[in-house]
């Protein structure tokens, strides 16, 4: 087999992937064709040489500018350079005007003639992501209704309660059942009525407008709507529009014991999270709160008064 430095260039320019060789001081001494492209698809001008370029100091200059990618890239770079590991990996978006790609970088190093050499390779795995990423929303959404599912929601309260918890800032829940749903399955039948849920659904994520809201199945024909940085006015005014909204649709409900219509219970909270509150308990005052609406009659909701998460027995029903 050829040994000539031609042949090996060959053969690593023929490949996919960008290949770089750096000395451990970062003095670029190899990058095959694919790198010399993807840079120049990536902001550096066509005539620009690696060769002699300092690949840990390009690095470390965009770590200063806030690149925390880079800032790690770095620091795995000086990792196995120090034999402190075999190789390092770090999986990275690049992104670009015309869509999101992802890469998927590798440093390795060898010793020749006495001179430590680190090879880095950058694989696209783009299409790996991508489908990685339509397997996870598949896991979050509901399966009837498209919408998201109860362990997305329950991810996004956690990640609410946090932020809400660091900014001090309020969060309100509300939980909401179809009122006598078995009827709408018993009556029309249940294709009609998984009909109703996927309808509902769609009206219901229209008032989780921002990115701080989100609307999801609960479970059976219970629904969540969970506003970030929302006071209990003004998610009172935004639940009783919708449960105006839906009595206005006069979907049939016919053998209701209540109204012949489609109607929403619902439980409705606002706290502003300390650390010594939890999630969970937030959780059971608005449960118990939907049960105090269907109490009170159904076709209602019961708004906490008390912004004390342990209190659920002073509320208000709007109508």
């Amino acid at each position: 087999m050829p040994d000539s430095y031609d042949f090996i260039k060959s053969v690593l320019d023929v490949s996919t992937d960008s290949i770089v060789v750096i000395e451990a001081s970062g003095e670029v001494v190899f990058a095959n064709t694919h790198w010399n492209e993807f840079g120049r698809a990536n902001g550096f001008l066509s005539t620009y040489d690696w060769g002699g370029a300092n690949y840990l100091a390009v690095c470390d200059v965009a770590a200063e500018s806030g690149d925390a990618d880079a800032a790690r890239a770095a620091e795995g770079i000086r990792k196995v350079s120090r034999a402190e590991q075999d190789c390092y990996y770090l999986e990275y978006p690049c992104h670009s005007s015309v869509g999101q790609r992802w890469f998927m970088m590798k440093v390795s190093q060898f010793v020749l003639t006495d001179t430590q050499y680190l090879v880095i390779t950058h694989n696209d795995i783009t299409q790996r992501k991508n489908a990685e990423e339509d397997v996870a929303k598949l896991t979050r959404l509901d399966d009837l209704t498209g919408i998201p599912n109860r362990r997305n929601f329950e991810e996004a309260l956690s990640y609410q309660w946090k932020r809400s918890i660091r900014m001090k800032t309020p969060i309100s829940l509300a939980m909401i059942d179809i009122d006598h749903f078995k009827q709408v399955n018993d009556t029309y039948g249940h294709s009609i009525g998984d009909k109703y849920l996927t309808f509902l659904a769609s009206i219901f994520s229209k008032v989780a407008k921002r990115p701080d809201d989100i609307c999801a199945r609960y479970g059976g024909e219970e629904f969540v709507l969970l506003f970030g940085d929302t006071d209990k006015a003004g998610a009172v005014q935004v639940i009783d529009e919708l449960t105006k909204n839906v009595r206005s649709l006069k979907i049939p409900n016919e053998n209701a014991s209540t109204k012949p219509i489609i109607t929403l219970s619902i439980g409705l909270k606002t706290l502003y999270p300390t650390k010594n509150d939890s999630s969970e308990d937030f959780l059971l005052s608005v449960d118990n709160l939907l049960y105090a609406a269907k109490r009170a009659g159904r076709d209602t909701m019961a708004a906490s008064l008390s912004s004390d998460n342990h209190q659920t027995a002073d509320f208000e029903i709007v109508n």
